[in-house]
């Protein structure tokens, strides 16, 4: 269930993903001490759902994607007013060496990863991010909750079954949000000498069923359910959902911010 974001998929991804709270936001920039003069380069910022929010709160947000029509969403939902503080790059992880580069060493406030650390080398990206760092800034990595079909909860693990036999597969993938990945990543961090600090935050959303199947096809490649069987994957997944109005999910939001010194 790990998609490569073009066309449609960026489509439903802007469309159904969840966004980032307010608080979450704030306690990453709390944390690392961000303000108007500071510049955050976000990896992997797909349609900007991070990149956006934080980008109210500094003077510059490098978005960088290797997914152009992700980024081509996210320069279309940029407000004008954010439209002078937001630079869209098409780029990696591996760009990193350059951009400290362009940039200098020292001359950022932080590098933000928002559920996008589990298509990087981590152990790669941690030091290399230091390079960039100034002094008190840091690395946030934000794991946005659990994927909807790797849930605790009846409807989720109905939806993780139907999935499974319309592919043939078995689901285990986390997205890095399961714990055991998260203090792997603690633990790097630490290694790569950064002063890690957790933030959590846990909330419940309710969703429809066209949120449901919106959030499942932004996962999926465009290419994973050909056109011609989209309605009957619709209605395989659809028939497999406990009758309900809505699907509840809780969303446990784990902000891992490595503070450089």
């Amino acid at each position: 269930m790990a998609g490569t974001f073009a066309g449609e998929t960026a489509e439903y991804y802007v469309k159904y993903r969840r966004g980032y709270t307010e608080t979450t936001v704030a306690a990453v920039v709390n944390q690392l001490h961000l303000g108007p003069d500071d510049a955050v380069i976000d990896l992997g910022c797909g349609t900007g759902l991070f990149t956006l929010p934080l980008a109210r709160r500094v003077r510059l947000v490098v978005g960088v994607d290797p997914e152009a029509d992700m980024l081509s969403l996210a320069r279309q939902r940029t407000e004008t007013a954010l439209s002078s503080k937001v630079v869209w790059c098409v780029g990696s992880d591996d760009d990193l060496p350059a951009l400290t580069n362009l940039l200098g060493e020292a001359t950022v406030g932080a590098v933000t990863v928002a559920q996008a650390l589990h298509f990087m080398n981590h152990e790669q990206l941690f030091p290399r991010a230091r390079r960039l760092l100034r002094p008190g800034g840091g690395l946030a990595v934000i794991a946005n909750g659990a994927p909807m079909w790797q849930q605790d909860s009846e409807w989720s693990r109905c939806l993780r079954t139907a999935l499974d036999t319309w592919f043939q597969t078995t689901t285990t993938a986390t997205c890095g949000t399961d714990r055991a990945t998260q203090a792997r990543y603690a633990e790097a961090l630490t290694a790569a000498g950064y002063e890690v600090h957790e933030l959590v935050e846990e909330y419940g959303a309710d969703l429809t069923l066209d949120e449901v199947l919106g959030g499942v096809y932004s996962a999926l490649s465009p290419g994973d359910v050909a056109a011609h069987r989209r309605d009957a994957f619709a209605e395989h997944i659809t028939n497999a959902l406990p009758d309900l109005k809505s699907f509840t999910e809780t969303v446990r939001v784990d902000a891992l911010i490595g503070v450089a010194h």
